[in-house]
């Protein structure tokens, strides 16, 4: 088993956001989930991403706040407690365009290894 704290999850910059801060809550590290890792994203009003795509499958989960997410030309406004899965290679934008910071579970498995 592996516990950790809120206090010691780390930043992590991820590309093509802005007016967010994430923290990786699990994975990464010895004795972390060896097939998946969880971030804790907090968007600022008018924060978000893309529009791009990974090679592998995310699920959102709003913890607080609203989020909108494009994907298709299909706009969803996901609230507390809400959630979705982005298969892969699916092109999303995600955007809060509230007046509240958006607080949202990230899961993801980790990126293919390069040889």
């Amino acid at each position: 088993m592996l516990i950790k704290r809120f206090a010691d999850a780390a930043k992590y910059e991820a590309p093509n956001h802005w007016e967010v801060t994430g923290l990786r809550l699990q994975g990464f590290e010895d004795g972390g989930p060896t097939n998946q890792w969880v971030g804790f994203s907090q968007f600022l009003p008018g924060g978000g991403a893309g529009p791009d795509s990974t090679p592998f499958e995310k699920v959102y989960v709003v913890l607080e706040g609203e989020m909108t997410v494009e994907i298709a030309g299909e706009i969803s406004t996901l609230g507390p407690m809400d959630s979705c899965t982005i298969p892969p290679g699916e092109i999303r934008r995600i955007e809060n365009k509230t007046n509240h910071i958006c607080k949202m579970l990230v899961v993801m498995p980790y990126p293919p290894e390069t040889t």
